[in-house]
């Protein structure tokens, strides 16, 4: 069969895609293990380029820290397909209960057909190829739309990807907003988002057209709880660690600090320190990430500016960067007033503010009473506090004494509830979310389930009478 070119149309590349998933729909181990094998050979050969091309989109970010935030968790989670894909294709018995003995049951694990995957820009690698390879793993095709805020790793992605796969399994789709919203609206077997919240309800509301299922990896407002049994200079640092990675554009940073009343100038000093040892420069540091475009630089200093002016107190840990640098220092930010944006909207920069609470039940409250948040948490040595908090709050993830790492164990579920988003993925969890799992019932030659034929007599009831008894 002829390959279709990966420069055809949009809707053109999805017909082929989709007419390739309806011919195959079995999709064998080794033709399975053969794309996520291939993906794999991708960042393996290309990892430095793929760096590179992060790097200049950024303008300030390290080849180490695209190895520790992309390259290292993506081949964790593809060294996990290779290994258990043979078992999470197998089909599943399912118990069969005695009043349908001798029948079996059993639940197979089918492709769904063509998955669309939208991309963001922060962690522009991982968050591409980790759904997609995810997807292939299950047997489906896929097209990959990455962030057109990120143009040098989109354009590398797709001369990589196009370079290891014809069209018809996976390709990539370049382009701005419009190109998105007319991506949201194919009528895929099932579409991967991961964005902000606004956009999310864009993508939700376009996929609704078509009943397309959806995965939406959003973001929101995750705070940090610290107890009044926490070692405070240990939950500083690994706060600032947190809000810090990609100079705190990540789904899951921090995002505020929920803190026992009197403890202020403690955690101010105590995350000051942290700052320092983890970047003792930060103008030209590679380490520390600049924010992504100037566009984005603005919306936190206009945050920040807000703030002031509403009377927060701001405290700047670092120098600030020379005009036309991207690299903005962080801040702690007290006495917030609950209006700002700084508070109603999520940071996605390296700006913590810090929440003070007369008891444990007081920052309960408050994170009840918004969003749920894609992740919480929690410092402390005290266990039955640890567990009032986890048990009286709902989130897309928890660590408990650190930040972040709860994202890095591939088999826990990754996702959000709520506002934050909604299906898992990661592991097992990720796996499933691409399958559809097909209900097999086979009835045995000595099946009973005539029984239950019309018409109802004075049998059938007594039947139905003894039922009810042991049902």
């Amino acid at each position: 069969m002829t390959q279709i070119p990966p420069t055809l149309p949009m809707r053109a590349l999805f017909d082929a895609q989709r007419e390739a998933s309806r011919r195959e729909v079995d999709v064998p181990l080794a033709t399975r293990a053969d794309r996520v094998a291939r993906v794999r050979d991708l960042i393996e050969q290309h990892g430095d380029r793929l760096a590179e091309a992060v790097q200049a989109d950024f303008g300030v970010r390290s080849p180490e820290l695209t190895e520790v935030a992309d390259l290292f968790v993506l081949r964790a989670g593809l060294g996990q397909l290779q290994r258990q894909l043979p078992r999470w294709m197998r089909a599943r018995r399912a118990p069969t209960p005695w009043y349908l003995w001798p029948a079996r049951a059993q639940v197979m694990r089918q492709p769904l057909g063509v998955v669309g995957v939208i991309a963001p820009w922060n962690y522009p690698v991982q968050l591409s190829l980790g759904p997609a390879a995810t997807a292939l793993a299950a047997g489906n095709r896929v097209m990959l739309k990455p962030s057109e805020i990120t143009p040098h790793t989109s354009a590398l992605l797709a001369e990589l990807v196009h370079g290891a796969f014809a069209a018809e399994e996976f390709c990539v789709v370049q382009g701005g907003v419009d190109i998105a919203t007319e991506f949201s609206a194919l009528p895929f077997d099932h579409l991967f988002f991961t964005g902000s919240t606004h956009v999310g309800r864009l993508v939700a509301q376009a996929a609704a057209a078509n009943l397309t299922p959806t995965t939406l990896e959003l973001g929101g407002k995750s705070p940090c709880v610290i107890d009044a049994s926490a070692d405070l200079a240990d939950a500083a640092t690994k706060i600032a660690h947190g809000k810090l990675l990609n100079a705190g554009q990540t789904c899951i940073a921090p995002d505020y600090v929920l803190l026992p009343r009197g403890r202020e100038a403690e955690f101010e000093r105590a995350y000051a320190q942290a700052v320092q040892r983890l970047f003792p420069t930060l103008v030209g540091n590679p380490d520390y990430a600049a924010i992504v475009s100037e566009r984005y630089l603005a919306r936190q200093q206009a945050m920040v500016d807000e703030a002031r002016q509403a009377g927060a107190r701001v405290v700047v840990l670092g120098d600030l960067p020379p005009e036309g640098q991207r690299q903005m220092p962080p801040m702690l930010v007290f006495d917030l007033p609950p209006a700002t944006r700084l508070m109603r909207d999520e940071i996605f920069g390296p700006v913590l503010p810090v929440l003070t609470c007369n008891t444990p039940d007081e920052a309960v409250a408050h994170i009840n009473a918004g969003p749920r948040p894609l992740a919480l948490y929690w410092f402390g040595r005290d266990t039955t506090a640890r567990d009032r908090v986890l048990k009286r709050t709902v989130s897309g993830g928890v660590s408990v004494n650190d930040t972040l790492m709860h994202v890095a164990h591939e088999n826990l579920p990754f996702g959000g509830v709520g506002e934050s988003g909604w299906g898992a993925y990661h592991g097992e969890t990720g796996f499933l979310r691409f399958c559809h799992q097909k209900a097999v019932f086979t009835q045995s030659r000595l099946g009973l389930g005539h029984l239950f034929y019309p018409p109802y007599g004075d049998r059938w009831r007594r039947l139905m009478a003894w039922l009810r008894r042991w049902a």
